[in-house]
């Protein structure tokens, strides 16, 4: 199983043959300017919240590639208000079959606005199940006890948490977090964009390496193999 990482919380997967690119916010990152969005493959493009830094390249990837936008509700609404034709509605607790694999969504504890100004609805996190491997997004948000159920729906072979602090749990918390859900492969995201959620990556690894958990920081374009 491929991860590929564009920066911030915004990734690709390459999920039972297709492509699967999570949370698009790389041409307002300036650290992400080497990453050319036109040259992104993505058959689904799945969005935990609708604030812009997760939403930003959303439109312009899925109108090139025909991509099917999943989301919540009114981050769903908003995306076919931006000329989006494929699109996918759910929420919380709900699950669905799709060609990658099994998605269900989980509680986030976060908040949710969309550029223009709407209702974003409710954050979530996903668990994706596949023939291949399973696996956690928490997407942002806090820690939460919700977090000890994801264990009940899938035994997990690494989750992909938010580290950065300030906004979302820091690396304290996600080592707490990755506890809960039974995993002690983590890759971190949301950090280092923004001055409020830059880290200490020495003292980050070294908290999940006492844990005994393996840490991934990839470099923005770096494609990692799990």
């Amino acid at each position: 199983m491929r991860f590929t990482y564009f920066g911030h919380s915004s990734f690709a997967m390459e999920l039972q043959g297709k492509q699967v690119v999570f949370d698009p916010f790389i041409t307002p990152n300036p650290l992400a300017k080497k990453i050319d969005i036109h040259s992104i493959p993505a058959d689904y493009i799945l969005l935990s919240h609708g604030h812009g830094d997760h939403v930003a390249d959303c439109a312009a990837i899925a109108k090139r590639t025909n991509a099917t936008v999943v989301s919540n509700f009114e981050v769903v609404d908003w995306a076919t208000r931006q000329g989006i034709e494929k699109t996918h509605p759910m929420n919380q607790g709900g699950k669905k079959e799709f060609e990658f694999g099994m998605l269900k969504c989980v509680n986030a504890i976060h908040s949710s606005g969309l550029p223009d100004g709407t209702n974003g609805g409710n954050p979530m996190g996903f668990v994706i199940t596949t023939s291949e491997k399973n696996f956690y997004y928490t997407g942002d948000t806090a820690l939460t006890m919700d977090m000890q159920l994801i264990p009940r729906w899938a035994t997990l072979d690494f989750a992909i948490m938010c580290i950065g602090d300030n906004f979302t749990m820091g690396y304290e918390d996600a080592v707490e977090a990755a506890k809960m859900v039974q995993t002690n492969v983590v890759i971190g995201v949301h950090y280092d964009t923004f001055p409020y959620i830059q880290i200490n990556h020495a003292l980050v690894n070294q908290a999940f390496a006492s844990a005994g958990i393996t840490l991934h920081l990839p470099t923005i374009g770096e494609t990692i193999e799990l």
